[in-house]
Parts: C-alpha cells; sequence; structure tokens
C-alpha cells in the first residue's frame, strides 16, 4: 500500500477502509486511476475487514474475488470499503466498494465480492 501512497483510514470488527489520493504515477492512459490499483486497495480492503473477525492465531489469503468497474476512478480521493458478508471457520466472503471523492460528492466507482481463507497457526508455516 506504501508504494501507491494509500492509507488505512479506518478498522472495526468487519469492516476496513484505505484512502488514496490519485497521482500520475497510478494513472493509465485516460489519466484515472488505473484498475489494477483500485483492485489492490479494494482486495486490501475486503481482506483486513475479514481479518479483524479471525481467531488471533490466524491469518488471511485472498482466494478469489470478482471486481466490477463501474466509473471512471478519478477525483480527489478514491475510498475503498471492505464489509463482511459472512465470517466462517475456514472460508470467510466479503464485499467491497470503492467510491471517488471529489467536490464533497462521492461515485460508486467499483464493486467487489471476495472469498477468503483462514489461515490457521502462523503465516510462514
Amino acid at each position: 500500500m506504501r508504494l501507491f501512497g494509500a492509507e488505512l483510514v479506518a478498522v472495526e470488527p468487519g469492516y476496513c477502509a484505505i484512502a488514496l489520493a490519485p497521482h500520475p504515477e497510478i494513472s493509465q492512459q485516460h489519466g484515472y486511476v488505473h484498475a489494477g490499483i483500485v483492485a489492490a486497495i479494494v482486495d486490501a480492503a475486503g481482506g483486513y475487514a475479514g481479518f479483524t473477525l479471525f481467531p488471533a492465531d490466524a491469518s488471511v489469503l485472498t482466494v478469489e474475488f470478482k471486481l466490477n468497474l463501474l466509473a471512471p476512478a478519478m477525483g480527489e480521493r478514491l475510498v475503498a470499503e471492505g464489509f463482511v458478508v459472512k465470517p466462517g471457520r475456514t472460508l470467510a466472503v466479503t464485499r467491497g466498494e470503492v467510491h471517488a471523492e471529489r467536490r464533497g460528492e462521492r461515485t460508486l466507482v467499483a464493486l467487489m465480492q471476495q472469498t477468503l481463507m483462514v489461515m490457521h497457526g502462523k503465516a510462514d508455516e
């Protein structure tokens, strides 16, 4: 996230928000934030949201996600939010939204559905 300039802005049980100020280094040819960056921040937001409900000795791994791009990702700031839909012992399902903020208004630019794996034990095992 540091590479993109993204920051963690909120973490609560079952929820996470990550924000990003668009800049040329993460833009595609039309000046919008690249879809890969949008995917990265919403994947992380969903992953952290799920992780907040995992056992203390577990780690998280994304096993799949689907992303719908609804509008160009442009504005003063992008905010990716992750919400837990269904926690589980082995798998958890989350949804994510990415909004572009511009002049005090928010535009929904992407929707995600994600499946996470609850990795029991240490991350390096």
